[in-house]
């Protein structure tokens, strides 16, 4: 005889793809807000399920590399917490960074890759470049990783072994910070250990970083990425007109449509798109915020992710809670 496991509710909707009028495509996935004093405030879904925060981790990395000795500050600390663009400036401060630790872009194990942006991807490839670690959006984490390495004397060839001590040290950066074990280990997109949380610890982790000691290495993160969000992402790209637009407020995307947010008092979000579709991921943000009391044009730019037919705008990306 033959059991049947009972079918897990489905997730609900977040996001609504709507063309003339109408609705072709739903996004689910689970969500997360919570109140000043850290306690959860709002959900939706399910976010006590371990999901791979992808570069959301990436606070956490740069704070692993201070905390082992690395001294980086200003633009170089935002850029080791980056997925940048691959626009130019991106480009030349992670040349800079290698040679001040004296490196090359062989030395880095990311994969060769073109600029993020698709704008700036065309312009390189039209200048005659060809893919490059040093064009991959996780550069500066990998130069900032290498860099510490050679510092302290550990292995640089092995720098992204999940046993490694640098890599051990992140495991540690954050657990600490979500306050509660990593369930899983895996490998990201760029080949550096991927370490899974719930939403609910990534949502800690970022609130975390906002209050902590001026002086401690998740504060130093958070202040980099928040004075310098173009090196964080880039001209074009939802987290740094947020962070330009909203004092304070931290923030961050990761592939698969992962987002973590914090506010300067305390208050944070983090959501997961189930589909992995980060299109989505504006709506979904302008909405969390909007129902959490921030106000401002910043929030419609994030928000408008509009559906083109034969060239012209037919419809849109919606939030649907």
């Amino acid at each position: 005889m033959t059991t049947t496991s009972p079918i897990a509710p489905a997730a609900p909707v977040l996001a609504e793809v709507v063309r003339s009028g109408f609705v072709e495509g739903l996004h689910r996935g689970s969500l997360v807000v919570l109140a000043a004093d850290g306690s959860v405030e709002y959900t939706l879904g399910d976010p006590g399920t371990p999901v791979f925060p992808r570069s959301c981790n990436k606070p956490m990395q740069a704070a692993a590399v201070l905390r082992a000795g690395l001294d980086l500050s200003g633009e170089r600390l935002a850029l080791a917490a980056a997925s940048h663009s691959g626009e130019g400036f991106h480009l030349d401060l992670v040349r800079k960074m290698l040679a001040e630790h004296g490196l090359t872009e062989d030395d880095l194990q990311c994969p060769e890759d073109l600029p993020l942006d698709p704008v700036e991807a065309e312009a390189y490839l039209a200048s005659g470049q060809v893919r490059g670690r040093v064009a991959m959006n996780c550069s500066g984490k990998h130069t900032a990783m290498v860099a510490v390495c050679r510092l302290n004397g550990w292995d640089p060839a092995t720098y992204l072994d999940p046993s490694h001590p640098l890599q051990q040290l992140v495991l540690e950066v954050v657990e600490e910070a979500a306050g509660e074990r990593v369930t899983a280990v895996g490998t990201d997109g760029c080949g550096a250990p991927l370490m899974a949380i719930t939403l609910v610890g990534l949502a800690r982790a970022f609130r975390s970083f906002v209050l902590a000691p001026e002086d401690s290495a998740e504060r130093r993160v958070a202040d980099a990425m928040r004075a310098y969000p173009e090196y964080v992402a880039g001209t074009r790209r939802p987290d740094t007109w947020l962070m330009r637009g909203v004092p304070g407020v931290l923030s961050k995307m990761g592939a698969e449509a992962v987002q973590a947010v914090a506010l300067p008092d305390g208050r944070a979000l983090a959501f997961k798109v189930d589909d992995g579709g980060t299109r989505v991921l504006g709506p979904v943000l302008a909405r969390v915020l909007s129902g959490m009391g921030v106000d401002g044009d910043v929030l419609a730019r994030v928000g408008d992710a509009p559906l083109l037919g034969g060239g012209e705008r037919v419809g849109e990306i919606r939030a649907a809670f």
